[in-house]
């Protein structure tokens, strides 16, 4: 869900200039998704950023141009789900923001499954609001794939990223690739 302050020209002004100089982070990290809906035993990899290094790069850039970034949680009782909030906020006090669900609230019983979610929608949250790609587009191989069930396999892929990261995954020093079981 998207939200702002009821003007954002001095923002989007200071946004543009710094995403000039605002570079995609590199890809360090590699992900394999294991996919056996279809019977095919299915495998995919792809490539991303990691969040620390997205935000190196994020905050050279937008405080050079007095904005900050700003990432909190919140419960939502009604739908049972942990949700994350991402905001733009330029010295001129406008900002604009983003709203991600995380993960069910049962999932902080597992601290490990909520953590991984809390990174992957971080990253997500940050990259979109400022204009940066941080993994592979993986859009293009999924085109043959009837729009229901290509939803489904993305909403299962996130869930299984989130649910399914195997100890030592997205391990930067090692280099190891993470494996990720979609459910």
């Amino acid at each position: 869900m998207h939200r702002s302050s009821e003007r954002i020209a001095a923002l989007a002004s200071a946004l543009a200039k710094a995403q000039t100089v605002l570079v995609n982070p590199e890809k360090t990290m590699t992900a394999t998704v294991h996919d056996d809906r279809r019977g095919e035993g299915g495998e995919r990899s792809f490539r991303y950023a990691t969040l620390a290094s997205g935000l190196d790069l994020v905050r050279k850039a937008l405080g050079q141009h007095e904005i900050a970034v700003v990432q909190t949680t919140a419960m939502d009782e009604p739908t049972r789900t942990v949700r994350l909030n991402t905001v733009l906020a330029h010295s001129s006090g406008e900002w604009i923001a983003s709203d991600w669900p995380v993960c069910p609230m049962s999932d902080m019983a597992s601290p490990k499954r909520m953590g991984a979610a809390l990174t992957y929608a971080r990253r997500y949250g940050l990259f979109t609001l400022v204009g940066i790609a941080g993994e592979d587009d993986l859009d293009a191989p999924d085109l043959n794939i009837p729009t229901a069930e290509l939803a489904a396999a993305q909403t299962s892929v996130a869930s299984g990223y989130a649910a399914g990261i195997r100890p030592g995954s997205g391990n930067p020093r090692t280099g190891k690739v993470s494996s990720v079981l979609a459910p």
